[in-house]
């Protein structure tokens, strides 16, 4: 069983690489849609982002020692799960992400900003959760904790990204309120920002 464990770690830690070249892809690479006219911006989102890519390099660079010794010592089958439970957050959010960006189109930008016909997106991910691209960064980010990051490191991260996760949506909600009233207020209401079934 320790074997296996040991085994299950490296394979993880080489799915993990492997999985934030696809991630990162999926916003980079296939078709590029026509560029449009922004109508507004929110500049200040770009705190957030900053947040978001502080709590990133956190995971990454405050590992555990051994190198991918387990996260939690002793119970080996929690382990297994922890690893588990990593694999599956890779997977999801590389699935997530790309239906989000495929949903938005054109509209999709590293800033918080409305385009000139900006459209309000409610289906697919979007029905799921309103920022579905963070949602998928954040799984990224706690596989990566899962996998290879210590404990204090994950628990930094996480508070970091959720923080900067959290001045980006309130861009985001801000300008999608402004432009969208009533429809977006009746998205907002019934469904989460970030954590699918979560009331934030």
């Amino acid at each position: 069983m320790e074997s296996f464990s040991q085994y299950l770690s490296i394979a993880a830690y080489f799915l993990l690489l492997i999985s934030w070249v696809v991630f990162l892809g999926v916003f980079f690479v296939g078709r590029k849609p026509a560029a449009a006219p922004d109508a507004r911006r929110a500049p200040q989102s770009f705190a957030g982002i900053a947040l978001q890519a502080v709590a990133v390099a956190i995971v990454w660079m405050f590992y555990r020692s051994p190198f991918l010794s387990p996260l939690i010592e002793g119970p080996i089958v929690l382990n297994i799960v922890l690893e588990v439970i990593a694999i599956c957050l890779m997977i999801g959010a590389i699935l997530f992400a790309r239906a989000a960006v495929r949903e938005l189109g054109k509209q999709f930008a590293l800033q918080a900003r409305l385009i000139e016909g900006h459209e309000l997106i409610t289906t697919g991910v979007y029905g799921v959760v309103r920022h579905p691209i963070y949602t998928a960064f954040f799984a990224m980010m706690l596989a990566t904790a899962l996998v290879m990051s210590h404990w204090i490191a994950l628990v930094a991260g996480a508070c970091t990204f959720l923080l900067g996760t959290r001045i980006r949506t309130s861009s985001e909600d801000r300008l999608l309120s402004e432009a969208f009233g009533e429809e977006f207020a009746a998205w907002k209401a019934r469904v989460p920002a970030l954590i699918p079934f979560a009331k934030w």
